[in-house]
């Protein structure tokens, strides 16, 4: 199942892709009583918006081994974690706003991402899958030159805009092999599998949740694999996984 959080006539609503409609759902399917409403719409009638108006980020640094040798840099032996604020997010197809006034050097990083479906906290791997509602796209723009000079990544990672995510949410997936690709301007910039995750899905969710609660909504962008480059206004970033769509960008 395919959902999408849109906006139609100047109002927000929910519902649920197939193929070119969308059928709407009466409130959010973060609820549990949600139903659908009986109304269908062209998905070309509708502007989509980011699936998940998250509380928090929660984003996974190096755990694709070729991008932590791709920054000489050893790899972690436990999740290196930092986060976003709600306010880095960005719609499908909307823009990614360079900072001039603050960098001079843009990345992105394709990452599967996971939407937490409801409540958790201190549960075990065994369990996680449980708590997910399902699986969606990030960019986890970055201002690469204040990375090094802040000494964490909330700064660098953090500008409004910096986390574009959808287009949609699919549930019905196995996220445990999926093709990852990035492009610029159509060239293909970055090409690996979730498979190739140092930390997997399943303990990524019970570590963070012995950390702090997961709410329905929170997401956590799994990381990236190598092939990083920069970034410059007029760009637009496509990334695509295998059975999750694609997310599209510009830069401005």
């Amino acid at each position: 199942m395919k959902y999408v959080r849109f906006s139609h006539e100047n109002k927000v609503s929910f519902g649920i892709l197939e193929g070119k409609e969308i059928k709407v759902l009466s409130r959010s399917y973060f609820c549990s009583n949600s139903t659908e409403t009986g109304e269908r719409l062209p998905l070309q009638k509708v502007k989509l918006l980011a699936p998940t108006e998250f509380g928090k980020a929660l984003c996974i640094g190096l755990n694709y081994r070729d991008h932590a040798e791709e920054f000489k840099l050893p790899i972690p032996e436990k999740p290196v974690v930092f986060m976003k604020a709600s306010t880095a997010i960005a719609d499908p197809e909307g823009d990614i706003v360079y900072p001039r006034d603050m960098s001079a050097h843009l990345d992105y990083e394709g990452e599967l991402t996971v939407v937490m479906g409801k409540k958790c906290h201190k549960v075990s791997e065994e369990e996680a899958n449980d708590y997910i509602l399902g699986y969606t796209i990030a960019n986890d723009v970055t201002a690469r030159d204040l990375q090094s000079k802040t000494g964490q990544w909330t700064v660098a990672k953090g500008f409004d805009t910096f986390c574009p995510i959808g287009p949609y949410i699919e549930t019905s997936i196995d996220p445990s092999s999926l093709e990852l690709e990035t492009r610029v301007n159509g060239e293909v910039k970055q090409h690996s599998n979730t498979k190739n995750l140092i930390f997997k899905i399943p303990y990524l969710v019970s570590y963070l949740s012995h950390v702090m609660t997961l709410n329905a909504g929170d997401i956590i962008l799994t990381g990236t694999p190598s092939g990083i480059s920069r970034l410059e206004e007029g760009d637009t970033v496509e990334i695509t996984i295998e059975g999750l769509g694609t997310l599209r960008n510009k830069v401005v």
